[in-house]
């Protein structure tokens, strides 16, 4: 009898891998068909703000004066030092709501669309699973694309010191399955039709609070917003980076960070999962 339940099981787990990994090759295949738009979707943010904080401006009259933050990196970092990172969060979360929210909207929308997925041999929850995943593999391209432009236009030179390849490798894949499951709840939980009205009043403020563009020890002036902006997920994504790219600027500790990026992905894959379901069987 134990015999026949493993031959089961094994059988199972080989139809759950197949089905699996054709919903990853399908979603592959599509990336593949759109991959001008989503270098475009992905450099454009990280080129502007570079372009004109760490290009333009210090080469207008005042120089030093007219950069922004010029007296926060230590050691006499310029700004893109201080932007690298923070820059390299809002690509991971850009493009993980980019990956899972977007297409929830129209697959969740008149046409249905998602009844297409979960009628593959795959448990509801394991083909939202797959969405987060695909997700991630696209918010670790988008980081790394974020690094050339980091290098090539700022005015002054941008220094990367990585004192731990794992952590830095572990704040990478936590901040970008983070990003997939913050996209699909995001997704999950509004409207389609109202899905445009998130990005303004949710995803742009939380950026700007999220310790994108500068150090969550620069607020140690302001302890109110230091302190109330832990609840921003971005923040973990931000700091963790800071901590593992440029480690000479002032960051949160690693272990809270780890904390951080952990808690928030527990809470958000659970949350992303339960309205997933919902929607689904609605």
């Amino acid at each position: 009898m134990n015999q026949v339940d493993g031959n089961r099981r094994d059988i199972r787990f080989d139809i759950y891998s197949r089905a699996f990994g054709g919903l990853m090759l399908r979603d592959l295949r599509v990336l593949s068909r759109e991959i001008a738009p989503f270098l475009i979707r992905v450099a454009m943010n990280p080129l502007l703000f570079l372009f004109v904080f760490t290009y333009v401006m210090p080469h207008m009259n005042g120089g030093a004066k007219m950069s922004p933050m010029a007296g926060v990196a230590a050691g006499g970092d310029g700004f893109g030092t201080v932007l690298l990172p923070g820059l390299m969060a809002v690509a991971i979360m850009f493009s993980g709501i980019a990956a899972v929210a977007l297409p929830l909207a129209q697959e969740f929308g008149i046409t249905r669309e998602i009844d297409d997925r979960v009628m593959c041999p795959l448990p509801i929850a394991a083909v939202a699973a797959e969405k987060i995943i695909f997700s991630a593999l696209q918010s670790i391209l988008a980081a790394a694309l974020v690094f050339p432009l980091a290098f090539y236009i700022p005015s002054s030179p941008v220094h990367v010191h990585v004192a731990s390849w794992w952590f830095l490798g572990a704040v990478i894949v936590l901040a970008s399955l983070l990003a997939g499951a913050l996209g699909l709840t995001i997704g999950t939980s509004v409207q389609p039709k109202q899905i445009g009205l998130i990005f303004g009043v949710v995803v742009v403020p939380i950026t700007f609070l999220g310790c994108v563009y500068y150090p969550w020890a620069a607020l140690n002036h302001l302890r109110w917003l230091q302190f109330g902006v832990l609840i921003n997920p971005i923040v973990y994504m931000s700091e963790g980076l800071r901590a593992a790219l440029t480690p000479s600027l002032g960051h949160m500790p690693e272990l809270y960070i780890l904390f951080g990026l952990i808690g928030f992905l527990t809470l958000l894959t659970w949350q992303g999962m339960r309205g997933f379901r919902n929607r689904v069987l609605s």
